[in-house]
């Protein structure tokens, strides 16, 4: 289905006022011949017009369509697509012609199409009052070709390595083409939203949560350190263009996904906790060492240039001994002060 974009020029306000005028000059005529007719049966004619009018001339005004800023209108015309009303005005069409958009009741976790607290507490005040039907707006047919964001649900989802984690997405998107996204999909919210947690999915599956040996993440045979908590841009740059490839054919633009949460599962997030504590401990006494073995290599040079002390090899290794144990230990050294000889 291709959209077609109707040039009807924005004649409503045309229409209404001579719809009303004509009303009202069809009450005038009623009272007119009304008086008239019992003396010139002429008159009869014009008031059976006017009369007719009355009951009918109403007709014209559901053909009276009003549009805001970045909003269109999918019509009808007994089943057949005619094309699109787009943008800001005041139209006069068909009044046959019917506005069709089945996701105009379907509301998702996204900006400008979610119902606010006080809908829901006006409702559950109806229902605690004992009304039969909680009080209902009626529901726009118009299609918003604003840009919105999704905001799906968190998902567990097992990374490549098996370990689940919880991640969450938050995408941009428009309505580019009004007859795709009604016509090609039976309810185009609905398929963004499925279409978002398959492509979720399937591009999560591809990565670690961490940094893995061995893991090739982008498909070209190599291992790389592509990750989940590493790589977030690239990630959210695969995950748009995964969900732009399945929502294509529904008229639809993915601007731009990114990830809003991620953790992993509640069932082993304590057991990677540890897991990563004693990584940095490892990592942090590596440190600790290589540092502590230059500062120890250095003290011997200076005393070995200086010739202050002359130190056999025994005194060499205890002396090496004693800084290892004073700059690796985990707590404050107690040094022992030796007054005597040092042998």
């Amino acid at each position: 289905m291709t959209e077609r974009v109707l040039s009807t020029k924005k004649n409503g306000m045309a229409v209404l006022l001579l719809s009303i005028l004509l009303y009202a000059a069809a009450i005038v005529g009623v009272i007119f011949t009304a008086m008239a007719a019992p003396y010139h049966t002429i008159f009869y004619a014009p008031m059976v017009l006017c009369i007719v009018y009355l009951c009918v001339g109403w007709l014209f005004w559901p053909g009276l369509k009003v549009l805001g800023p970045q909003e269109a209108l999918v019509l009808t015309l007994f089943g057949k697509y005619i094309g699109t009303l787009k943008g800001e005005g005041f139209y006069f069409v068909n009044p046959f012609c019917v506005a069709v958009n089945p996701a105009a009741k379907t509301k998702l976790s996204q900006s400008g199409d979610v119902d606010g607290n006080a809908a829901g507490a006006k409702n559950l005040g109806a229902l605690l009052n004992g009304s039969a039907a909680a009080s209902k707006e009626p529901v726009s047919k118009k299609l918003s070709l604003k840009i919105m964001t999704l905001n799906n649900s968190r998902q567990k989802i097992n990374d490549c390595l098996g370990n689940p984690v919880e991640i969450g997405i938050a995408v941009t998107w428009r309505v580019v083409d009004t007859a795709k996204a009604v016509f090609d999909v039976d309810n185009y919210k609905e398929f963004l939203s499925l279409q978002c947690d398959s492509a979720l999915r399937n591009i999560v599956r591809l990565y670690p949560y961490d940094v893995a040996p061995g893991v090739d993440t982008t498909g070209d045979g190599q291992a790389d350190e592509g990750s989940l908590r590493g790589s977030s841009e690239v990630v959210a740059a695969r995950i748009r263009d995964e969900i732009q490839s399945k929502v294509r054919q529904a008229g639809l633009e993915i601007l731009e996904a990114r990830i809003t949460y991620l953790a992993y599962a509640s069932e082993i997030a304590a057991v990677m906790l540890q897991r990563q504590q004693a990584s940095a401990i490892i990592d942090a006494r590596k440190m600790i060492v290589e540092g502590a073995v230059g500062t120890v290599e250095m003290a011997l040079d200076r005393l070995n240039q200086s010739g202050m002390v002359e130190l056999d090899e025994e005194r060499k290794a205890a002396m090496v001994s004693n800084l290892l144990v004073v700059l690796c230990g985990s707590h404050d050294a107690q040094p022992v002060v030796n007054t005597g000889s040092l042998y």
